[in-house]
Order: C-alpha cells, then sequence, then structure tokens
C-alpha cells in the first residue's frame, strides 16, 4: 500500500504527510511479534505494553513506516510520523489498507448487556437460512461461513477487525452479525466499520470497574447508535437502530441517532411487538405484531428473554428486506445457543440447565423462566470473578437466594482473588442462611446433583460456553457440561 493513499485521512503536520508520499509498506501491525520487513508499525500505549519503546525493534525488523503519538529516538531510515492518537490512526490504517470490507457487506452491530450472543447467532441463522453465507465476531468464537475462529475479546481490535472483515469478503460472506461491547465502543475498537443495523437489548449494571458509574456505561453504549446514520447522502446504504423501548435506556436511546428507527417490545409498546407469551417447559408461544400484522410464533428458546432475543432478531432482518414468514420460521428451528440456557440431557429426569448469567439482570431472567415451569425444588450454583466489580457480589447472592430454593455458592473466575473472599462478600448482608458455600467449582456442581431428584432442576450460571476457569494468572480447562456428564457417568 502507497502510504500516500493516508495523507488524506491522517491527521498529522504537513511536513510528515510530505514524508508519506514516498513511501510503500506492505504490512501493517501494533504487535512487536507480527513486524515484517517493509511494514506499518503503529505504536499503541495499553494497559501493559506500551508499542513507543519498542520503536527501534520495529525499525531493525525492517518496518518501512513508524506511527507514533510521542516523541521517539530511533537510529535508521525508517520514517517516523507523528499522529495524536494512535489507536484512532490505527483503525483509519486498519479500514484502508485493508480495503474498507465493511462496505462490501451488511454489518450488524449488536450491544447491551445481556443478549447479544444469541441475538447475533439469531441473525446468522435467519440469513444463512435464506441462502446468505454469514460471518459472526463476538464472544464464543469468531465465524467465517462454516468455519470457526478462536477470539480473545468480545470485540477486537481495530486491525483485527478489519482483517477479519477482509477474509469474510475474500470467502464470500454478505453480511455478519458482531457483538460490540461497552468497553471497545469507548476505546474505539469499532472505528472504521461501517454498520448498516445498531441493535440495543437492554442495559442494568456491569463493567462498573471499568465505567465507574451506571450513566458511563450507557453513554459508551450510545456511541454505537450516534455514530450511527449522520449521513442521508443518496450512495449511502439506509442506516436502522433497533431498541428494545421497554428498556428505560432504550427510550433514551432513540434520541441518540439519525438513523430510522425500530423499536421492540412485550410492554405494549414499539413497532414490534410480542403478545400473549406463554413460557412452557418445551419452549415459549407468542403472537408477533408489527405494523398492524400478527403472527403467531413457537419458540424452541425458553423464556421472556429469549422472546426480546427473537424481536430483536426479527427486527434486524426485517429491516434487512426479509419476508416475516421466513424470519419466523428460522426462529423456530433454533434449538439454542451453546451455554445460553443449554439444557444438558441426563437419564435421572433432572433438568440441567447452563447459562452464561453472570450479571444480576441476567441470573434473575433465567430463574424467572425455570420458575415459571418449574413444579420441584430450583438448585442455583452461582459465583462472582475476582477482579471485577465488587458490588453485583451480595446482590447475585440475593437473587440466588430468593429465587432458587437451594442456592449454591462457589467460584467462578477467582483470577487474583482469594475464592473464599469473594464467596464472603457474596453472602453479606443475607438474612438466611439457607444456602450452601464451596469454593471448588466442580465439588458444588456435585453437590448440587446428588442432592437433586427426579423433577427438580439445577441451574448452573456464570460460565456458560467458557471451557475454562482463570485460578490466579492462569487458564485451567473447566467446562460446566462437562462436569455434569463427568457426575452422570460416574453415577452409572
Amino acid at each position: 500500500m502507497k502510504a500516500a493513499e493516508l495523507t488524506e485521512i491522517l491527521q498529522t503536520n504537513h511536513e510528515d504527510k510530505e514524508k508519506l508520499r514516498d513511501i510503500e509498506f506492505t504490512g501493517l501491525t501494533q504487535d512487536t511479534r507480527r513486524l515484517t520487513p517493509g511494514c506499518c508499525f503503529v505504536a499503541i500505549k495499553g494497559l501493559n505494553f506500551d508499542g513507543h519503546e519498542h520503536v527501534q525493534e520495529a525499525a531493525d525488523a525492517g518496518a518501512n513506516l513508524i506511527i507514533v503519538e510521542r516523541p521517539v529516538e530511533i537510529t535508521g531510515t525508517t520514517t517516523v510520523v507523528t499522529v495524536p492518537n494512535t489507536y484512532r490512526a490505527l483503525a483509519q490504517i486498519s479500514a484502508r489498507f485493508f480495503d474498507d470490507p465493511s462496505a462490501a457487506m451488511t454489518m450488524f452491530g449488536v450491544t447491551g448487556t445481556n443478549g447479544k450472543t444469541t441475538i447475533t447467532h439469531l441473525i446468522s441463522k435467519i440469513l444463512d437460512d435464506q441462502g446468505s453465507t454469514t460471518g459472526i465476531i463476538g464472544t464464543m468464537y469468531n465465524k467465517i461461513g462454516e468455519e470457526k475462529l478462536p477470539t480473545i475479546n468480545t470485540t477486537p481490535d481495530p486491525h483485527t477487525t478489519q482483517e477479519l472483515l477482509r477474509k469474510m469478503v475474500d470467502q464470500g460472506v454478505m453480511e455478519c452479525a458482531m457483538e460490540v461491547s461497552s468497553i471497545a465502543l469507548v476505546q474505539g475498537r469499532a472505528w472504521g466499520v461501517d454498520f448498516d443495523t445498531a441493535v440495543f437489548t437492554n442495559l442494568t449494571e456491569d463493567h462498573l470497574d471499568y465505567h465507574k458509574t451506571i450513566e458511563n456505561y450507557f453513554d459508551a453504549k450510545a456511541l454505537l447508535f450516534s455514530q450511527l446514520g449522520n449521513s442521508y447522502h443518496k450512495s449511502q446504504k439506509t442506516k436502522t437502530a433497533v431498541i428494545n423501548i421497554d428498556d428505560p435506556y432504550g427510550r433514551r436511546l432513540i434520541e441518540k441517532t439519525a438513523a430510522n428507527v425500530l423499536t421492540y417490545g412485550t410492554h405494549g409498546q414499539g413497532l414490534l411487538q410480542a403478545k400473549n407469551i406463554a413460557v412452557t417447559s418445551h419452549g415459549t408461544k407468542f403472537d408477533l405484531e408489527i405494523y398492524g400484522r400478527t403472527y403467531p410464533v413457537q419458540l424452541q428458546l425458553m423464556g421472556d428473554f429469549n422472546v426480546y432475543n427473537a424481536l430483536a432478531a426479527f427486527g434486524a432482518t426485517y429491516e434487512h428486506g426479509l419476508n416475516p414468514e421466513d424470519i419466523i420460521k428460522s426462529l423456530e428451528h433454533v434449538q439454542g445457543v451453546r451455554g445460553r440456557f443449554q439444557v444438558v440431557p441426563n437419564d435421572y429426569d433432572i433438568t440441567v440447565i447452563v447459562d452464561y448469567a453472570h450479571t444480576p439482570d441476567g441470573l434473575k431472567n433465567v430463574l424467572n423462566t425455570i420458575n415459571a415451569f418449574a413444579n420441584q425444588r430450583v438448585f442455583c450454583v452461582v459465583g462472582c470473578g475476582g477482579d471485577r466489580e465488587t458490588e453485583k457480589r451480595p446482590i447475585m447472592a440475593k437473587i440466588a437466594v430468593a429465587n432458587a430454593t437451594d442456592a449454591v455458592f462457589t467460584s467462578d473466575n477467582p483470577r487474583t482473588e482469594d475464592p473464599e473472599s469473594i464467596l464472603d462478600e457474596m453472602v453479606t448482608g443475607l438474612s438466611t442462611k439457607s444456602y450452601t458455600r464451596n469454593s471448588d467449582r466442580r465439588d458444588a456442581i456435585y453437590f448440587a446433583l446428588t442432592q437433586a431428584e427426579p423433577g427438580d432442576v439445577v441451574l448452573i450460571a456464570g460460565k456458560g460456553h467458557e471451557d475454562y476457569q482463570i485460578v490466579g494468572t492462569t487458564k485451567h480447562h473447566f467446562d460446566d457440561v462437562e462436569v455434569v456428564n463427568d457426575f452422570f457417568d460416574e453415577t452409572r
């Protein structure tokens, strides 16, 4: 790529822009482990690593261009250009370097505290059923067509995102559903992605260790919508915001975007509504209404929260131009997403559910769904992560005690905290001693399953799809579903 193409987008002085006119680079990275001769290295200052301290390493590796945001000293002939913000520059250069791949696809961005993973998978399923080839960027993995790739963050850095989107375009992907986290929005990881549809699920307290206040958290989510559709140029694709109007923060979001808005809800408001909801042990039925038309829906997914997820996915794909009957047919065939209200089969007539619920709202929603069909005891195995917001720990415990007959408190990912200290904080303020605590997660799960009898329900919450547990700074293999299966195998 000729660096001269960057002169119109990079914010720098005129002298540096003149330098760019005679340079060409063959690769782009902010990772010193991926340096190659002829590349452009963008020095990013992160929490634990500052690329500015490694510019000489980049020059020695043969970088043709180095982008920095503060003065550095290097020896050699590598051109150095200074910009006010290298993270913004990385997003700008990445989009240009990979030839703006998001502009060649339809992009769905999904944000909110809960539901992002399920909604992106529902959108992908609906579109695939119509003969499309879709991609997913999210918490569980990244998907290109049928290929699944491992992921580290819910929303990758700008370079990784653009590189991934370019691979999607090159492999025939036409639509991509992308989870967009609040932290990613604040950090600019979604800069350069041309979203066509933005979906808001809900907002409850989460990530306050990072955002500090709920208002900051809301402002972060709002960025996806305020940056959507601010141009009405005739060549621009129509932009749409699909917003949960039942959520008070969703109602505030409506005024944050210049794009078309499709509201959805279950309380009698919204252009898209679900009415006559009935949850059973086999699924969820409701009537879907949009623009004066009514369609019956029978989901295999369970719970009011999955009604919201289905409405969000319906709204996003309906505005994309799909036929309502076709969308509903796809929704009705979805059996579930791994780690999201996942029922683990067994021969003992015990309903075992593994769910990612790791927030107070998420845990309460799942327990409410279970209580709608449970006739006997409900066990809730749950913990809280270490090195994360401590405020929600007693809240999670109170929800478990109030909505389950048998609460079992255990470790989630304790990280560098003492697991017993986390449990101490969880049970602080409980007015009852009717709970069990065991910081060994495997033992806690085994305890609940041992106590359960035919007809009982055992919810194992917090980790869902995760196949690891972080103790200290080390990831150990741990899969809730595997532990459940191990128990039943040993019981036989």
